[in-house]
């Protein structure tokens, strides 16, 4: 049997941004994506705790030490700058692999920098 199973994340994170016209994704600062072992074009589920709303979408890698948080094109319809989300990815382990492997969390401030 194959499991999908919780990953990693990145939680508590800030909307930095929220580009409209952008094709769509989310783009997160790489400092975090190294840390949470995320990378580009990945896809991620976006929990939003102001609105509520959860979201699919792909990362894309943002400048490093910018704390870039940005919502693009229909992403950018489920929240705002200022928005408190937790970004959240998962992976696909048999059994064995499942009961063993540790997720990695990384918990940010509120500028988007690695507190633990």
């Amino acid at each position: 049997m194959q499991r999908h199973m919780y990953k990693s994340k990145i939680h508590m994170a800030t909307v930095t941004e929220a580009n409209h016209k952008y094709k769509g994704s989310i783009t997160i600062d790489e400092d975090l994506l190294e840390a949470s072992d995320i990378i580009p074009n990945e896809k991620v589920q976006v929990l939003n705790f102001n609105t509520g709303d959860r979201l699919e979408t792909y990362i894309i890698k943002g400048k490093r030490g910018s704390g870039v948080i940005c919502l693009n094109g229909p992403a950018a319809r489920a929240g705002q700058v200022g928005d408190k989300v937790t970004i959240v990815s998962y992976g696909i382990y048999d059994d064995r692999e499942a009961k063993s492997m540790k997720p990695a969390m990384i918990l940010v401030d509120e500028n988007n920098r690695i507190k633990k």
